[in-house]
This record gives C-alpha cells, sequence and structure tokens, in this order.
C-alpha cells in the first residue's frame, strides 16, 4: 500500500499560496485518478482519501496541521523498514511513502524526484522524517520559483523568502503548475506501477 501526502498549511488564507503547492498537486493527482472527495480523518489529523493505482491500494493525506508539524499525519501509520520488521502491524513502510512538496531551489514548471535524500531545510519534510524515523523514502519536490528565459532561477532571499512562500500564485502561475501537476500524475503512476511489478 502506498501512501502520499501533500504538503501545505490548512485553511481557506493559504489555498494557492506557494507553499501549498503539495496540497495542489496531490489534489489534482487524485481528481485525474478519479478517487473519492477528502474527508477529515482523525487518527491521521488529515484529510484523507482512498484508490487504487494498478493493483496497489493508494492512500492520500493533506496533513491539518501546518507545514512544520505534517509528520504527525504518518506517526500511526507509516514507519521504517527496520521498525516494520519488528512490529508486522506497522509494515505500512516508508519506502512507500510519496511526499509532494514545493522547492524553491526549482523553477516554476520544472520538479524533481529524490529517494533517501535529506531535508535541504524544508521544514514539512524536516517532520516527516522524525516521524517515520528514515529519509528512505519518495519525495517529488515542485518547483516553485521564477526563472530567467535562460532557465536562470530568480529566487527571493533572506526576508523576502517567507513573503514569496506565503504569497499566492498568480493565474497564469497557476496554469503553468496545473500543467506541472498533469505530468507529476504520470510521475506518481509509474513509481508506484514500477515498483508492484
Amino acid at each position: 500500500m502506498y501512501t502520499i501526502v501533500g504538503l501545505g498549511n490548512p485553511g481557506e488564507e493559504y489555498e494557492n499560496t506557494r507553499h501549498n503547492t503539495g496540497r495542489i498537486v496531490l489534489e489534482f493527482f487524485c481528481k485525474a485518478q478519479k478517487f473519492d472527495d477528502f474527508e477529515k480523518d482523525k487518527k491521521t489529523i488529515s484529510l484523507k482519501t482512498e484508490g487504487g493505482v494498478g493493483k496497489e491500494k493508494v492512500i492520500c493525506l493533506l496533513p491539518e496541521t501546518f507545514m512544520n508539524k505534517s509528520g504527525t499525519s504518518l506517526k500511526k501509520i507509516v514507519t521504517s523498514k527496520k521498525k516494520a520488521r519488528l512490529d508486522s502491524r506497522k509494515a505500512r513502510q516508508a519506502e512507500k511513502l510519496v511526499v509532494v512538496h514545493d522547492d524553491i531551489d526549482i523553477p516554476l514548471g520544472k520538479w524533481k524526484v529524490s529517494f533517501g535524500k535529506g531535508s535541504a531545510g524544508h521544514k514539512g519534510v524536516e517532520s516527516v522524517m522524525r516521524a517515520v524515523k528514515t529519509k528512505d523514502f519518495f519525495r517529488i519536490r515542485v518547483g516553485i520559483s521564477p526563472a530567467t528565459p535562460g532557465g536562470k532561477i530568480k529566487k527571493p532571499r533572506g526576508d523576502k523568502v517567507l513573503d514569496f512562500l506565503m504569497g499566492k500564485f498568480k493565474p497564469k502561475e497557476l496554469d503553468v503548475l496545473k500543467e506541472t501537476s498533469k505530468k507529476i500524475t504520470t510521475e506518481i503512476e509509474k513509481i508506484i506501477l514500477s515498483r508492484s511489478k
């Protein structure tokens, strides 16, 4: 069983903000897969839906905690490979966890897939790592920074970073993110199907 988490902050005030990119992309994925609507889940303190990709069961979560406590939603349902061996009830291993989140070091319209890498300072990812006690899970890092026509990133620095992250996408940027979400949906399918053979 795969668990996919879209990182962000709950509440209307944070909708369509750059820091909520993970939530935006995962919502797109769930609609594309025709999963049921998200519903509140007390156990994981998140909005949750389930469905299937191929023969694999998939749980999708949008944590209802704030970004720096995102891992709270995973504590009871995902564990490291080592701990899973000791407790078969917690066999939903981190190796089948996919975390989708914003990345200021990647331009808007691009994304990267990582496995077993550090957090690069992302507070939501750090919280997940603490909760599941491993960094051995998939991350889909979705670019949010503007870039020059030549592809050079124009990311904010210093005090401007927080305002940028909490700022809302412009309509044209949301159009780019929608197209990116289509490609990421295909990428998530590949990750799941390639490992379920």
